[in-house]
């Protein structure tokens, strides 16, 4: 698991490309808010976090699996990593941040330029909370 990257993944990548194209100007991984976002937009105080759905359990998602072996092993560590998503949105939302959830899988399946565009369209609504991906689930 030392091989697996917390930051600058594949999909946060090419979300960022997609959000600058648009104009959009965006701060990374802000230590001073919960959870380090994995993107901050400041102007808007909003954060969005890109998850993948296998570590984040995205729930009905083709890419939820659980490996067959140690199961005991990912059940806990999955069910922690769904506990730790849970009470960083909540400080942030607390501190007054707007956040947004993008799935790995809405990425795949959209693209991230339609992603950007559904960003977009949030930020200028009056939700404190959207989660983009084809299975969508409350925090």
């Amino acid at each position: 698991m030392a091989g697996i990257r917390g930051k600058d993944t594949k999909p946060e990548l090419s979300l960022r490309r997609a959000l600058h194209r648009l104009g959009l100007r965006y701060r990374l991984h802000v230590p001073g808010l919960p959870g380090r976002p994995d993107i901050v937009l400041p102007r808007h105080r909003a954060a969005i976090q890109v998850h993948g759905c296998f570590w984040h359990r995205h729930e009905g998602c083709t890419f939820t699996t659980t490996p067959s072996s140690n199961a005991d092993f990912w059940k806990t560590k999955f069910s922690q990593t769904v506990e730790r998503d849970r009470r960083k949105v909540a400080a942030l939302q607390r501190l007054g941040w707007r956040l947004a959830i993008v799935w790995e899988c809405a990425l795949k399946e959209e693209g991230a330029d339609a992603v950007a565009r559904q960003i977009v369209d949030w930020l200028v609504s009056d939700s404190s909370f959207n989660e983009i991906g084809s299975r969508t689930r409350q925090p």
